[in-house]
């Protein structure tokens, strides 16, 4: 009979414990994620109890005060604290999202955090984002286009064209999208996943990119696109709201079209 056994570092073992103090009135505690690579330990779940009157409403501002004020080893990436950015994604509570927009209200009993899922841990909450940002370079996420403009004019396009770049713009990459898709989980050599995806659509739906032909050939491949089986994870996970699952539904289209298959 085959046995099969995890890799030692990925057992999570029971970690330590940061009391609060005694006369602290609203109590929340925070379970979060730690490893450190140089420690040569396993990673462990450290139990943080924060006083809610000496921090702010947000996730993202008692993970600062935990740092500021309890544990400073703890290693965590955050910069613009409006959802704008990206850099505080994370999974709360079992969900990819944003601890900058996401309010300590919003969860009941003790708030779990660990980096976002099925991708390598650099330390803490910090993911390694190489082969993502890879994966997007790939689709060349830039306005391509030769024909000549006139003399201090942009490239302009109709409100309509316009209007269809909506629900495609306001991706900040915060990969909260790809690292909740399974087929991303299993295939991120070669299948682009949710994020790349659809920055890869919203150039090709821009009417002033003339190179639409190139990225569709770029696309063309058994995993680069179809690996996606409309899980739906993606959009379910946005925190802007977006649909990847629909970008990628109308790349496959545009494949499918040029073949005259519809």
């Amino acid at each position: 009979m085959a046995e099969f056994t995890l890799p030692k570092n990925s057992r999570i073992r029971p970690g330590k414990t940061f009391k609060a103090d005694a006369d602290a009135a609203r109590v929340k505690t925070f379970r979060i994620y730690r490893w450190d690579p140089d420690s040569g330990e396993n990673p462990r779940v450290d139990s943080y109890e924060v006083d809610l009157d000496d921090c702010g409403p947000m996730v993202l501002d008692a993970i600062i005060h935990i740092k500021n004020q309890i544990d400073p080893t703890l290693t965590f990436r955050r910069s613009c604290r409006e959802g704008i950015c990206g850099s505080c994604a994370m999974n709360i509570a079992g969900t990819n999202t944003l601890a900058c927009t996401r309010s300590i209200s919003e969860y009941s009993g003790d708030i779990k955090i660990y980096p976002l899922p099925h991708m390598p841990v650099v330390k803490d909450l910090v993911p390694d984002l190489s082969n993502f940002y890879a994966q997007l370079e790939s689709v060349q996420p830039w306005l391509q286009a030769d024909s000549a403009v006139a003399p201090n004019r942009e490239r302009l396009q109709s409100p309509e064209e316009r209007k269809k770049l909506d629900g495609l713009y306001e991706c900040i990459l915060c990969a909260c999208c790809s690292t909740s898709c399974p087929s991303y989980w299993w295939n991120s050599d070669r299948y682009l996943g949710p994020a790349t995806l659809l920055q890869a659509y919203r150039w090709i739906a821009d009417s002033r990119d003339e190179a639409k032909g190139a990225r569709l050939d770029n696309l063309e491949d058994p995993f680069r696109v179809y690996r996606c089986h409309t899980i739906m994870n993606c959009t379910n996970a946005c925190p802007k709201g977006l649909n990847p699952a629909k970008a990628i539904a109308e790349i496959k289209h545009e494949l499918a079209h040029r073949q005259g298959v519809v």
